[in-house]
């Protein structure tokens, strides 16, 4: 039986590992769900298990430690997974809670088990997900978000938390170098990101032309772009070289200042990919543009109405989400993104303003 909060709160030894190694979206919608643990069981130690990379993400977060792994060096593979759990083992964990579910998630909590620790694993709902993909008798319906699936592994470890709950942190102050980037702009910031894993899911990029050439005339926001890799930033340049209210970002920050410029937003627009759950997690009113995948998967960024999203034209491509990540696109659904008209997604944000 669950020991109630307030005997759980009396435990100041005990430490959950939570396991979520990849993607950077997935990685960060375990944010409000953590901050809402926290403020539940403030005595709680929490050990997250993910990439280096990731750790700026939880910077906010008290009482929380990071332990990086690094899956392509020296945790890869039996050994080097057997590392990380002998690491694990020294820092005291008490039970897990697998967010990942994955082959390295597995063999983990089978090494726990053995030693008789607690694991838990993240039900992903794939028979729901593959009765909503599929193109014959779809069953089209709104599936368990995945901030709530996350929140479902904590309850099962006797953590019971109230997503409703959650609460946003205050904005963090602006590093010198955002600072030189925004030029102390006083107008609205809107961050637009405009790439995604896949094609399938991203806008087309001569249409996100055309809504930051009517954004840039409005003159009410101040345009930040966000991307990564070479090919994107030589994107971004080019087109932020041709307007006055357009910064490029992507390569001129570190990760950590880009959350803080991120959090520091009053508005961001993203395909349905990580950033938009960079700026959700701040509590950033977010417009997402959706390809073959659709909201009801549970990838809605957390606290986000649905009319925050903007979807193609359903009547037209009703096997629509034909995935749950945009990795199988059918024939003839190549351009469905082409649906959506610039001065719908303008219009969305303006909105906003």
């Amino acid at each position: 039986m669950a020991k109630n909060n307030t005997e759980r709160s009396k435990n100041f030894e005990t430490n959950v590992l939570v396991i979520r190694l990849s993607a950077m979206g997935d990685v960060a919608m375990t944010v409000p769900v953590l901050r809402t643990f926290r403020a539940t069981y403030p005595d709680v130690k929490l050990t997250v298990l993910t990439r280096k990379f990731f750790e700026p993400i939880f910077s906010d977060i008290d009482n929380l430690e990071v332990y990086p792994v690094d899956v392509t060096g020296k945790h890869k593979g039996i050994i080097g997974l057997t590392r990380v759990f002998n690491a694990l083992k020294k820092l005291g964990v008490d039970v897990v809670a697998d967010l990942h579910n994955v082959l390295r998630s597995n063999v983990l909590k089978t090494m726990f088990s053995i030693k008789g620790t607690t694991v838990v694993q993240i039900d992903k709902g794939r028979a729901e997900k593959k009765a909503l993909t599929r193109s014959q008798n779809k069953a089209f319906k709104q599936l368990k978000t995945t901030h709530q699936r996350y929140a479902d592994v904590f309850e099962a470890l006797g953590y019971p938390i109230n997503l409703n709950a959650h609460k946003f942190p205050k904005k963090k102050p602006l590093t010198p170098n955002i600072l030189s980037l925004s030029q102390n702009s006083t107008k609205k910031w809107l961050g637009i990101a405009p790439f995604a894993q896949y094609e399938s899911k991203t806008y087309p990029l001569e249409l996100m032309v055309e809504v930051i050439e009517e954004l840039d005339k409005g003159d009410l926001f101040e345009i930040f772009l966000f991307g990564g890799g070479k090919r994107e930033i030589d994107i971004l340049n080019n087109i932020s070289s041709k307007y006055n209210n357009v910064i490029n970002v992507a390569g001129k920050l570190t990760f950590e200042d880009e959350l803080k410029l991120i959090g520091n937003l009053d508005a961001m627009l993203s395909m349905d990919s990580g950033n938009a759950h960079l700026s959700a997690m701040y509590g950033v009113p977010t417009i997402t543009l959706w390809g073959v995948t659709h909201p009801f998967a549970g990838f809605m960024p957390f606290g986000q109405p649905m009319d925050h999203a903007i979807l193609p034209n359903l009547a037209k491509y009703d096997q629509i989400p034909t995935s749950i990540y945009g990795n199988k696109v059918p024939t003839g659904y190549e351009k469905v993104m082409y649906t959506i008209k610039p001065e719908t997604v303008v219009e969305a944000i303006n909105n906003l303003a």
